[in-house]
């Protein structure tokens, strides 16, 4: 039996589409208040923090805030992204559904692994029926945040058979490495080629994942 273990954001949910609206807005509130300056953000900057858990993104990215303030402005954009996820702005990338539902159909148990909270995982699961495709779902808040490659050690002894860990930045790629086990770098999401290099094979279309899976258990 091989359990196939997904990251969600940027391998299957093209979460830029409410990521980056979400995080424009917040950072005009705390520009339009003195907190930062004042400036534009590309995608490319927006796009590097996601994979990662909500609160050492702010840690890291203006660590020099009030943590109060850091606070509500990471309540504050995951509020707006829940209002557009809501409102229909989110998406699955073209053709995840069928990727999900083929991989589970040929037998493969499908893991949910992502750096999410509780609320967020539950919004997605009933927005997008995620429970159609994934047998188990696991989120960093449930372990309180701790890293990907020690979340997985202690849900592995719950799960008969291999595994492969298939995710889009470093912290899936890590995942795997640490662990000895094989992974899928999905090189259509947010990760550079970089974070992605010990990858045992990388995709440029989620369409590749099968064909993927299939080589690496060959």
């Amino acid at each position: 039996m091989t359990n196939l273990i997904f990251d969600y954001d940027g391998t299957i949910h093209n979460s830029m589409l409410t990521y980056a609206p979400a995080f424009r807005g917040t950072m005009k509130w705390l520009s339009d208040r003195g907190y930062i300056a004042d400036r534009e953000y590309t995608d490319k900057e927006i796009s590097y923090w996601l994979g990662f858990n909500s609160t050492d993104m702010w840690g890291q990215f203006h660590p020099e805030l009030d943590p109060d303030i850091r606070e509500k402005a990471r309540i504050m954009l995951g509020e707006d992204m829940a209002r557009r996820v809501d409102g229909g702005e989110g998406a699955l990338y073209d053709g995840a559904e069928e990727v999900l539902a083929d991989l589970r159909e040929k037998g493969f148990i499908l893991i949910f692994l992502s750096n999410c909270r509780f609320h967020y995982l539950e919004r997605h699961k009933r927005v997008f029926g995620l429970d159609r495709f994934f047998h188990y779902f696991y989120c960093c808040e449930a372990f309180d945040f701790i890293p990907k490659y020690e979340i997985f050690r202690k849900i592995a002894p719950l799960h008969e058979g291999n595994f492969i860990v298939i995710g889009d930045r470093f912290h899936d790629i890590e995942t795997a490495a640490v662990n000895g086990l094989p992974s899928i770098g999905c090189g259509y999401g947010f990760g550079s080629r970089e974070e992605l290099a010990k990858a045992d094979i990388i995709v440029d279309n989620i369409r590749q994942i099968p064909s993927a899976v299939e080589k690496l258990l060959s």
